[in-house]
């Protein structure tokens, strides 16, 4: 069975209009717009269509040859965050710029091409922006670049896999009954004090946090819950089970919210798959360096975890679902 069916099987509720019309009005009167019960009645069904829209690329993923993975997960991806800017944006879209997929990569690939160098670059209006902006509150990411490398190391999961960089990424945060428990090198791999790093996590994340060391270990407190969709350096593994903590504080990923990395990589690999058709055959038949068993890994991951942090995303509004 595909990895991704578990995941939309807890997507059952929405697929019902009663259900959803009345969670849109929910969410429409939490964002205090006007005529909410009118605009959830009229949106409902294209909510339903976006997610069944996108549960169907990434079932169809699951069984297709590689060769096309990135395409159909790429556009069950982007099916899955319309639905998400509906419980926001009743309007949605408003004009053709934010239909646009609001990233762009270099078309023609140079020679001597390495996918995990290759940088893709935000743009002013489209589908990436528009999610950073209405669902992560982030503004001003136009012009930034990110390699596929820099994304890559910020999904705590890649980590479960042998990196072709011999370097740890992230930190697991072991709960305990007063918090999260983490080794105290990490003060070592910031190069910082206990305080100095409750104030950099606090600037980074939004949450108050307290740490309190003993030998060898430390002791995280936050203010309230951790979320799996924060913009924050505290991500999810969804193979272990557990938060963690990025070790890249210098990175330009660093507090990225992962749906915001997930695309990006995706889009790339999306644009490979179709344009880049001999780099791309040539990959899949020899092999010949680090970035086949990184796409190869990063798709299986994805395939799985998007699905999962959008429906945590939709439940973070707190509603009975």
């Amino acid at each position: 069975m595909p990895e991704n069916n578990d995941n939309f099987d807890k997507y059952t509720p929405f697929f019902s209009a009663s259900s959803s019309q009345l969670f849109l009005q929910k969410c429409y009167m939490r964002e205090k717009i006007e005529d909410a019960e009118m605009k959830s009645y009229e949106n409902c069904y294209p909510f339903i269509y976006h997610l069944e829209h996108g549960k169907t690329y990434y079932n169809q993923a699951a069984i297709a040859p590689l060769s096309i993975q990135p395409i159909l997960i790429f556009y069950g991806f982007a099916q899955l965050l319309k639905a998400c800017l509906l419980t926001i944006d009743p309007n949605y879209p408003e004009s053709t710029s934010v239909l646009a997929h609001g990233v762009t990569t270099r078309k023609r690939k140079k020679q001597q091409y390495e996918f995990l160098k290759d940088e893709v670059k935000t743009q002013k209006n489209g589908l990436f922006t528009c999610i950073a902006e209405k669902l992560f509150h982030i503004k001003h990411l136009e012009g930034e670049k990110f390699s596929m490398g820099t994304l890559l190391k910020e999904i705590p999961d890649m980590q479960n896999f042998t990196w072709p960089i011999p370097q740890k990424n992230f930190a697991a945060l072991s709960p305990t009954s007063d918090g999260f428990q983490l080794p105290s090198a990490i003060l070592d791999s910031y190069q910082m004090s206990s305080s100095r790093l409750e104030e950099f996590l606090k600037s980074k994340t939004n949450q108050v946090f307290s740490i309190s060391e003993a030998p060898r270990t430390l002791t995280l407190k936050a203010d309230s819950i951790l979320i799996h969709n924060a913009s924050s350096p505290i991500r999810y593994n969804m193979a272990e089970g557990q938060f963690m903590l990025s070790l890249n504080k210098d990175s330009s990923a660093f507090s990225l919210p992962e749906l915001l990395i997930h695309y990006l990589i995706s889009y790339n690999l999306s644009i490979i798959a179709r344009y880049e058709t001999e780099w791309w055959a040539e990959l899949m038949k020899t092999m010949p360096n680090d970035d086949y068993p990184c796409i190869v890994q990063f798709l299986k991951i994805s395939q799985a975890k998007v699905p999962f942090l959008i429906l945590e995303w939709i439940k973070s509004k707190r509603f009975n679902f």
